[in-house]
């Protein structure tokens, strides 16, 4: 246990000894000078960031109105307005709605959806949104109605009757008016091949183009890996996941019956491991350019690892699935979701904690 000690106090001693050799040149330190790089190391005056920059920014939101598994943040105008800002700060340029409404809550008070039973919304934040989008000169999407059918059933045609309508009416009562309203979002969430879904991005895609003049759509799905899980069960992994070679099988015919309308897919990056992103990531970027789309990721900055659900992701894995991205290639990184996981003024304090490490590693000022 002596000698431990000893090698452990000879380590710091060391490090210390070659910090301050390299600040007075190559002349040895004295021990009061060594002393004196141990104190400033304990202050934290040391440069401590060993990699910077080398990631690929993020420059997009998702704003979870709902909140339906995870806390509601009841912000109004003034929350709201200081989100934008600091979104603005460290160069988001799209903010996307991810859904207009999940089963009978909804973020607008659409005529049509609440004669179906859903519930008047006190506030339009549809309208609060797109205007805090046109004052901070940012694009904003608009994500299409979930009825929760889909959930139940596995079969994402059910979710193409209401956006039928949803999407005519959205765009009557708010597009024409709001220069920010710049795309859509099909807000459906498949991971592999599923019942109804070629049809239904392609019968959503085409008439989100056809009533806005051709304004860009994508999808977000997600990767049938390790850690898609039920994020309702105890478990954090699976033993039945896709492979690389299945995921691009899959995918390759996904994106050959819907390309012609939907731009961009940001496949979410949480549900595999670390070590499996750059595999992926390849895939996901070789079958975006073979059919003529945009290749963004999703890098979720919520943690999928701990048994609670959910908080701020550590920041070296949300390093690491941005760092993979720029290796790739994407053209985007779009997050889910800045106001709960990395905001300043989230619920959550290690959120601007993660706000403050991004800065850093960034060379964000301010």
């Amino acid at each position: 246990m002596s000698n431990r000690r000893q090698f452990l106090k000879n380590v710091a001693l060391a490090g210390a000894a070659a910090a301050a050799t390299t600040s007075l040149g190559m002349r040895s330190a004295t021990d009061s000078e060594v002393r004196q790089a141990l104190e400033q190391g304990a202050q934290g005056a040391a440069d401590h960031l060993l990699i910077r920059d080398q990631g690929l920014r993020i420059t997009g939101t998702f704003l979870d109105e709902i909140s339906h598994d995870i806390p509601h943040q009841n912000w109004g105008p003034k929350e709201w307005d200081q989100d934008f800002q600091h979104m603005k700060a460290i160069g988001i340029d799209t903010v996307i709605m991810i859904r207009s409404g999940y089963r009978k809550f909804i973020t607008y008070p659409s005529p049509y959806l609440m004669k179906k039973g859903c519930y008047k919304p006190s506030m339009d934040l549809l309208e609060l949104f797109l205007t805090l989008a046109d004052k901070y000169g940012m694009k904003f999407y608009f994500g299409l109605y979930d009825s929760g059918r889909y959930w139940d059933t596995g079969d994402m045609s059910w979710e193409v009757e209401d956006n039928r309508y949803v999407i005519d009416e959205v765009w009557l009562r708010y597009g024409a008016r709001h220069k920010s309203f710049q795309g859509w979002y099909i807000s459906g969430e498949i991971s592999r091949r599923t019942k109804g879904a070629i049809k239904a991005f392609h019968d959503l895609g085409k008439q989100c183009k056809d009533i806005s003049g051709g304004l860009p759509t994508f999808i977000s799905p997600w990767i049938d890996g390790k850690k898609a899980v039920d994020a309702s069960k105890g478990q954090l992994t699976k033993e039945d996941v896709v492979s690389v070679e299945q995921h691009e099988r899959e995918w390759s015919e996904i994106f050959d019956g819907i390309h012609d309308v939907v731009d961009a897919c940001a496949f979410q990056d949480g549900q595999i491991d670390y070590d499996e992103l750059d595999a992926f990531f390849t895939v996901n970027k070789r079958m975006a350019d073979k059919f003529g789309m945009k290749c963004w990721t999703n890098a979720e900055s919520f943690d999928r690892d701990m048994p609670i659900r959910f908080f701020p992701i550590k920041f070296d894995k949300l390093r690491m699935k941005l760092e993979a991205a720029k290796r790739a290639g994407y053209d985007k990184a779009i997050t889910f979701e800045f106001s709960h996981f990395m905001s300043p003024q989230s619920a959550y304090l290690q959120a601007g904690h993660l706000y403050d490490r991004y800065k850093e590693y960034f060379g964000i000022k301010g």
